[in-house]
């Protein structure tokens, strides 16, 4: 046996041949038995030139064991969130290639597998997301080459990259995070939608970043240079929120996480009649906290509080809602550029993304920029044709 396909239906040949005393059994990664023959006959000839390369020859990996070795050689250097994302992604990619080996991985499995996440439900930018996490494992596997250029990313749709929460939103919200289990939810999401801050920035940063005495914190490691050390005025809001959440910590200490490690142990009780779907929330007890370490997710608070409050949003477009309202104020830009950390070479660009604003805000503005010109304007002093309306008359008639 040297060159055939698996099964009956199978589509790629393999090749499976015996060398040294050492079975070689490998895909061809191709449809045709003609290629497939001179591909196997090139593999002979090669480890008849090196008999050392068979030592080294690596058998095929199956999808989940690529998958947990590069995430291994690669999260040290990820942040937090995006080790969460790529192991988010692993959640779904597993299920459809987990036991596959990943030489037999073709272009047509990930246009399947993209299409049977969009009849799910994700989102466009959530399966490009999912997908690039496919990539890179199949990058440091030598694999991805022979699918490049023949996997098709979806348009994602720009309006779904963010909005901003209307005032109404953004009430139900908080009241919603103020009931949270979590004690952490509220003073989080209250400092990023009254700065603007990304997740992250919030999740690491410590009391010694505070500046009571002059109202401000001073944000640390930021996704761009500009964002890293910016010092940001807090709001009354925000100031009165951190304030308070000082007070919960007497002990502090100034390296100590503002948001720190802890566990929640639920007091609940039943509902009518002892229905559990019907159970509320009554009280909780902090154990386990320990200001060294960050928090280490709000996700679940967050989804659980967003979902009571019935706005559909991601955490994101908080920031996005900070930015809106600068700017909607008549904020100059570089100065939400400074609040936001936006490069100044893409301030006009994240502006732009940023800025949600309504149809009756955009004509708030149009009419407030042609209202000076209309005063001073008469109708008598338009240049109107001679008989301009009679001509328009007979136009219509015609």
């Amino acid at each position: 046996m040297a060159v055939y396909r698996p099964t009956k239906n199978g589509k790629v040949y393999w090749m499976d041949f015996i060398f040294t005393g050492q079975r070689i059994k490998e895909s061809t990664h191709t449809r045709s038995k003609t290629l497939a023959i001179k591909i196997e006959q090139r593999r002979r000839r090669q480890l008849e030139e090196g008999a050392a390369g068979v030592r080294k020859l690596e058998r095929p990996k199956l999808f989940s064991v690529a998958a947990e070795k590069w995430i291994a050689s690669n999260s040290a250097d990820w942040a937090h969130s995006t080790l969460r994302m790529h192991r988010t992604g692993l959640g779904h990619l597993a299920r459809a290639f987990g036991k596959i080996l990943v030489c037999d991985i073709e272009a047509g499995d990930v246009a399947q597998y993209q299409q049977r996440r969009r009849a799910a439900g994700a989102s466009a930018r959530t399966v490009n997301m999912e997908v690039g996490t496919l990539r890179g494992i199949l990058k440091e596997e030598g694999r991805w080459g022979s699918l490049q250029g023949r996997v098709k990313l979806f348009r994602e749709d720009p309006k779904g990259k963010g909005r901003k929460l209307e005032p109404a939103e953004q009430d139900a919200l908080l009241r919603a995070c103020a009931a949270s289990p979590s004690r952490q939810l509220f003073p989080f999401v209250v400092l990023a939608l009254e700065t603007g801050a990304r997740y992250g920035t919030i999740r690491n940063a410590r009391w010694q970043q505070v500046n009571f005495d002059a109202r401000s914190i001073t944000w640390g490691h930021d996704k761009t240079d500009a964002g890293t050390d910016r010092e940001v005025p807090l709001t009354p809001r925000a100031l009165a929120t951190i304030t308070q959440w000082a007070a919960q910590f007497p002990k502090r200490q100034p390296r100590d996480y503002i948001f720190p490690a802890e566990k929640i142990a639920g007091i609940g009780r039943r509902g009518p009649q002892g229905r559990r779907e019907d159970a509320r929330f009554s009280g909780c007890l902090v154990h386990g906290v320990d200001p060294a370490l960050p928090v280490g997710s709000i996700a679940t608070a967050w989804e659980s509080a967003r979902r009571r409050a019935g706005v559909r949003c991601r955490f994101h477009d908080l920031r996005h809602s900070a930015a809106s309202r600068m700017i909607a104020a008549g904020v100059p830009l570089p100065k939400v550029a400074k609040i936001l950390g936006w490069a100044p070479s893409t301030m006009v660009l994240m502006a732009a993304r940023y800025g949600h604003f309504s149809l009756e805000e955009l004509r708030a503005a149009v009419e407030a920029g042609s209202q000076p010109e209309a005063a001073k304007i008469g109708a008598e002093s338009l240049n109107f044709p001679p008989n301009f309306s009679a001509s328009i008359t007979a136009e219509n008639a015609n």
